[in-house]
């Protein structure tokens, strides 16, 4: 059985439109949809709809722990995770199931996602670079082993994803959290892969855009990537290149008009105790070694 889960923040028409339209190809399935705007109910309009299961958060708690709370109820042995502004163009979601069977260490299968320019996306690759880690779209769009599985057009194993406790909730309102999530898995020694058989289209109606400043987004995104690498990173080499570089990186990204490069390491700073404690608890699990990921996504 597969369950579906849905997250939604304040995208009621494209939730709504795009939900009517999914239902068609997971129907047979078990949906979980989550709201994460308090201040709108979604009751009137799913109760309409038989077998969704309706979660409304009381505040508003960001992506990873409206997953989560999601993951918390779902009863399927696999978990698809759709964005509101995600259209299955059909039923190929299911194909992943033989990778499944195929590959017992499989935690996750990534899917092309086809946006609106016609462009396909979906395949990604991290790399480290002048003391921190970056991460953007692989070159090709070919089948393979991908960096991080994408949070709002993928299938996971939900026995691994259990395993590993869920999304990061420390990297909420957004951004990081999946690359967090499939970077653990890979220390652990599971696989993610990217399947470009299996497409979706991506409207990308961009919630974070409304609500956030530029400026606040850049911060948020600066604070994740601290966290992710202090969570994460246990290369000795490449955490002196991190600590070594982060004054000429001060220097660099205030040059380059970014002050929120240093207002994001501040607010993670804030954190560093429990960045540390999760830090603790991971690292025990790790068989992977940093090196050896990174290794695979050399381009």
């Amino acid at each position: 059985m597969i369950s579906v889960i849905i997250p939604t923040y304040k995208n009621r028409s494209v939730f709504l439109a795009n939900l009517h339209h999914n239902l068609q190809y997971i129907a047979d399935c078990e949906i979980i949809v989550v709201n994460d705007n308090p201040q709108s109910s979604l009751a009137s309009e799913l109760k309409k709809i038989p077998k969704i299961k309706l979660i409304e958060n009381k505040t508003n708690i960001g992506f990873a722990k409206s997953v989560n709370t999601g993951l918390a109820k779902a009863c399927g042995e696999f978990i698809l995770l759709l964005n509101d502004d995600v259209l299955l163009l059909d039923d190929s979601y299911r194909n992943a199931l033989v990778h499944f069977k195929k590959d017992r260490s499989l935690f996750a299968v990534g899917f092309a996602q086809k946006e609106k320019s016609g462009t396909i996306v979906g395949k990604n690759r991290l790399f480290w670079k002048n003391g921190l880690i970056f991460h953007e779209k692989a070159k090709k769009m070919d089948a393979g082993y991908t960096a991080w599985a994408e949070g709002g057009s993928s299938i996971f194993y939900k026995t691994i994803l259990e395993e590993l406790g869920g999304f990061g909730e420390i990297y909420s309102p957004f951004y990081w959290e999946d690359i967090d999530l499939s970077y653990r898995a890979w220390k652990r020694g599971y696989h993610i892969i990217f399947d470009p058989t299996i497409v979706v289209s991506h409207q990308h109606e961009s919630t974070i855009g409304k609500y956030f400043t530029k400026v606040q987004i850049e911060k948020i995104a600066f604070r994740n990537q601290f966290y992710f690498i202090w969570k994460n990173i246990t290369d000795t080499k490449l955490l002196f290149e991190h600590f070594g570089l982060l004054i000429p990186n001060f220097f660099y990204y205030f040059i380059k008009a970014k002050p929120a490069f240093l207002t994001g390491f501040l607010e993670a700073g804030k954190n560093i105790y429990s960045v540390l404690n999760k830090r603790r608890s991971y690292n025990k699990k790790y068989l992977k070694t940093d090196l050896e990921i990174l290794s695979k996504f050399y381009e």
